[in-house]
């Protein structure tokens, strides 16, 4: 029997394994789910991806480029005479309200890198890509320093299910941009 050729497949196996994370979480991660959730045999996730951790590494690349490219647009819309720490706390409170489940979803396989050494080179890449954006507009140690000051705060709301305080995150925020 001719092997189909399926250039798309690797992608799609990627796809469906942020799709999986998405729905059932990092523990409901298998090569069988997600090579149910691809339609694709079983055999084509483990021919791609070798590991769990090949795939994770691959699913948060991903998360990753989508996270910069928007993160990246948002900060070039910025005017530079506008309130940076406004506009930081408005991109935080969207990203916990309107893009909530994209932000559980990007945390739970960033998290993932606790216990995954494979993961953990790619989990610094997005800490290091968000800082990259952020100092060109406050500096490199500032934009550090923002960029742990947000993850606390998102993970903080995401964990409690508290809402979200613009205000209180706006003051955070501009303490650190003074």
């Amino acid at each position: 029997m001719a092997r189909r050729y399926d250039p798309e497949r690797r992608q799609r196996i990627i796809d469906a394994a942020i799709r999986v994370v998405g729905e059932r979480g990092i523990a409901g991660l298998s090569h069988r789910a997600v090579a149910a959730e691809a339609d694709v045999p079983l055999g084509s996730t483990t021919y791609h991806f070798a590991t769990l951790d090949d795939l994770l590494v691959a699913a948060l690349r991903q998360v990753n480029t989508v996270l910069f490219e928007d993160l990246g647009r948002r900060a070039e819309r910025i005017a530079p005479d506008a309130d940076l720490a406004g506009e930081l706390a408005d991109l935080v409170g969207e990203s916990l309200t309107e893009k909530r489940d994209r932000s559980i979803l990007e945390y739970e396989i960033y998290l993932t890198a606790l216990r995954r050494g494979p993961v953990r080179p790619i989990a610094a890449e997005c800490v290091d890509g968000m800082v990259d954006v952020l100092s060109a507009r406050t500096g490199r140690a500032t934009a550090q320093a923002l960029v742990a000051l947000i993850d606390g705060i998102s993970l903080q709301v995401l964990l409690t299910g508290r809402d979200y305080d613009r205000e209180q995150a706006r003051a955070m925020i501009a303490r650190l941009l003074d």
